[in-house]
């Protein structure tokens, strides 16, 4: 039997979503026979409430020296850790030479803002291409997976630090408990930790199934990461939401009793309580959802070829390999996805094998539909792409309900 990854309590998947490829392991043409595949299935711990991933691919299958996310290539993401730069600078940090360490620093979206401030920092992240893309901005960062040993390092060659960011990071981490224990030797006794994530809560209200994938081996929620971080003696100060990725959480944490804890806390736990976050019977109604909406967005999509349209994906997202996959989209439904990654053009999704092409396309030859898969972007593509609305082009989202644009 599997057990909780967070408090080794038995778990029993809720579901399973099927054989499902690495979300962000787009591919090349010569590598589809050799394509890894692994059984996504969900549960949640009736003892911790911890959402995971039962099992999870091996880090080195997700985090590697071509990686194909880059941060940087949102500019309301850019502004969103822009933000939140300011508001650490301007209330955090209090030291004459502050330290700031950010675990899955990407492609230096958030650390090129301290840099450029001349404060002392410090990115970690386990993929190669990104940690590169990164220095190039002028950021200081290691290619290496954090952990207790990795912080010991740290510690000789930096110091503690000041502050720690760890922002769409938490979920990714399948031994989570080894990254809580080199961040509690990491950050100094007044420090404070700052962490942000796709939010369990949202997830059920908005039934975006698609944001449970290899890469994200947690959803959190904010009884599930309380529990978390008491295991090392260490609360949780305040949570802020915002709606960047579909819905996330921000949890500021310290050490116990060093800070003040915000009323926040215990709101959003009764919160949780009354949406069910804790009652094993919501995710049997989840999975439900999950089957009804599968069918629902076959149809639709069977409708429209029907009619002689044609079809394109926009934004080649991680999370769009589990709609994808589940589902059974493939190119008979669309023709292809475009994305404004370099990495990923002129590759093929994950699993279903869809191509991926540049957006320079999209605007030359613009198709009948677009299902809009970067739908947690929508307010910035429509924005973008107006001319293509004008131009009767219509949009298909899913999130939060199926719907024609």
């Amino acid at each position: 039997m599997k057990t909780c990854r967070v408090c080794e309590h038995p778990i029993e998947p809720f579901m399973t979503f099927g054989e499902m490829p690495v979300a962000n392991a787009f591919i090349n043409e010569n590598d589809f026979q050799n394509e890894y595949f692994f059984e996504l299935k969900p549960a949640s711990c009736s003892k911790c409430s911890t959402f995971q991933i039962v099992d999870v691919p091996k880090p080195e299958k997700m985090f590697h020296d071509h990686y194909a996310y880059f941060a940087s290539t949102s500019k309301i993401m850019t502004n969103h850790f822009r933000l939140l730069s300011e508001e650490i600078i301007k209330n955090y940090l209090r030291s004459i030479d502050p330290f700031i360490v950010e675990i899955g620093s990407n492609d230096g979206i958030s650390l090129q803002n301290y840099s450029r401030a001349g404060i002392r920092h410090l990115g970690v992240d386990p993929s190669q291409n990104v940690v590169e893309e990164s220095r190039a901005k002028g950021v200081s960062a290691i290619c290496t997976f954090f952990n207790k040993k990795s912080s010991e390092k740290i510690i000789d060659k930096h110091g503690k630090a000041d502050i720690i960011i760890a922002t769409n990071t938490m979920h990714h981490i399948a031994d989570i408990k080894k990254v809580v224990s080199g961040a509690k030797i990491l950050l100094k006794q007044k420090g404070l930790m700052i962490t942000e994530d796709p939010y369990l809560g949202e997830m059920i209200r908005l039934n975006s199934y698609e944001q449970i994938y290899a890469e994200h081996n947690f959803i959190w929620s904010v009884m599930s990461m309380k529990y978390l971080f008491n295991l090392y003696d260490m609360e949780i100060i305040d949570v802020i939401p915002n709606e960047h990725h579909g819905g996330c959480m921000r949890y500021y944490i310290g050490h116990k009793n060093q800070h003040r804890p915000s009323n926040r806390v215990e709101e959003y736990l009764e919160e949780e309580k009354a949406l069910g976050l804790y009652d094993q019977k919501t995710y049997e109604k989840f999975h439900h959802v999950c089957k009804t909406s599968k069918i629902e967005i076959l149809r639709l999509l069977h409708s429209i070829k029907k009619k002689n349209k044609n079809i394109v994906g926009y934004g080649a997202t991680a999370k769009s390999a589990t709609l994808i996959n589940y589902c059974g989209i493939s190119r008979d439904h669309i023709d292809y996805i475009c994305d404004s990654t370099v990495a990923k053009q002129g590759l093929f999704s994950p699993g279903a094998h869809i191509p991926v092409i540049s957006q320079k396309d999209f605007f030359n030859n613009y198709p009948d539909y677009t299902l809009l898969f970067a739908w947690n972007h929508k307010k910035e593509i429509l924005k973008k792409e107006k001319f293509y609305t004008d131009q009767g082009g219509k949009w298909i989202e899913y999130i939060p309900k199926i719907n024609i644009l």
